[in-house]
């Protein structure tokens, strides 16, 4: 039977729990299109924050100016403008205005705005869904690889930021709650056949750009960084640029992946108060609930699933995880996500 609302009123079904009820007082941070670029990361930084909305204040027809959301900022972001910045100076010949803009303004020393970078690395553009829907609509979504979803007010403001990880968590630590999640949960990732997808990595003595120009060209949130016979050494994520953004020191992007990875594993502990050293891996036969379990406690979208000599031969994703929660309702996921304008490529 179809589920849709006013009709399912089972007591234990998640489908109809609204995505309202997921993002209570939630404290949405905001960037003013014109902030520039520079602001805007420390804006993340500060925060301790992914991605933030980006808005412009556009006339209306009452006279009033009226808030305008043009996209999404994050650190994918970041990177591609960094690359862009330091890697393709003839970009400046692209056929698209907002890259000419951004290159020849960063060459004459001048800031670029915001909303100029806004959904530059092409992968997380703004989308919204309204307060009332249910979390079935939410996970349709999340399933075609959207990382977040602004959750909007009749107004046409945002009442929060609904992300793939609050959701993941919350049928985690509701799953006994919901019997066909938690039978999904008690699964193992071979039987679900997930965890052979590629795998993006580098290896341990290339530079830290190397692993960025990898995360921006094939669209991933982390690279596995790779030892002597292929075994995983560590992690770089997209959000782990900001250690580069906090020191003001570019010359890091130059220091090896794996020097990187130990500046990080300090700087985690110093932050933690602990030491620090993340786990990272699941092996196939690891049941679906113990591998999100993994990913909540290391705060990432992605765990590498690897062999018995830790060699990394596949990866499972927040993105595989709401595809095998959408097809227990019998919903698959509908394609690539679109894009919203030609990007130069980032390659080294």
């Amino acid at each position: 039977m179809a589920h849709r609302e006013g009709v399912t009123t089972e007591k234990h079904d998640w489908t109809m729990v609204k995505v309202s009820s997921l993002i209570k007082d939630q404290n949405v941070i905001e960037v003013d299109g014109n902030t520039p670029v520079e602001q805007a990361c420390n804006t993340l930084i500060k925060n301790n924050i992914s991605s933030a909305p980006v808005f412009t204040m556009a006339s209306h027809s009452t006279g009033a100016p009226q808030k305008k959301y043009v996209g999404m900022f994050d650190y994918g972001d970041v990177i591609a403008y960094l690359l862009l910045v330091l890697k393709n100076p003839s970009a400046e010949h692209s056929s698209s205005f907002e890259i000419q803009d951004i290159v020849q303004r960063a060459m004459n020393g001048k800031q670029v705005p915001v909303s100029l970078a806004s959904d530059l690395s092409q992968r997380n553009p703004f989308y919204s869904i309204l307060s009332e829907a249910t979390l079935l609509s939410a996970v349709e979504e999340f399933a075609c690889g959207t990382h977040r979803l602004c959750v909007m007010q009749p107004n046409g403001q945002i009442k929060g930021i609904l992300s793939q990880s609050t959701v993941v968590k919350y049928l985690y630590e509701h799953r006994r709650q919901f019997p066909q999640v938690d039978d999904l949960l008690n699964k193992t990732l071979r039987q679900l056949k997930l965890g052979e997808t590629e795998i993006i990595s580098v290896n341990s003595e290339s530079p830290v750009l190397e692993a960025m120009s990898q995360m921006s060209e094939h669209g991933v949130s982390s690279v596995a960084v790779l030892g002597h016979m292929g075994v995983i050494m560590g992690n770089i994520s997209m959000t782990d640029v900001k250690h580069v953004l906090r020191s003001f020191n570019h010359r890091m992007l130059w220091e090896t992946c794996l020097q990187f990875v130990s500046l990080i594993r300090t700087q985690q502990g110093i932050e933690d108060g602990q030491d620090r050293l993340p786990v990272f891996d699941v092996r196939l036969d690891t049941t679906l609930g113990f591998a999100i379990a993994k990913l909540l406690a290391t705060q990432s979208h992605r765990v590498w699933v690897t062999d018995d000599h830790d060699r990394p031969h596949g990866v499972l994703s927040l993105t595989d995880i709401m595809a095998s929660v959408a097809a227990l309702m019998g919903v698959a996921p509908s394609g690539t996500r679109r894009t919203s304008v030609s990007r130069p490529s980032f390659k080294t």
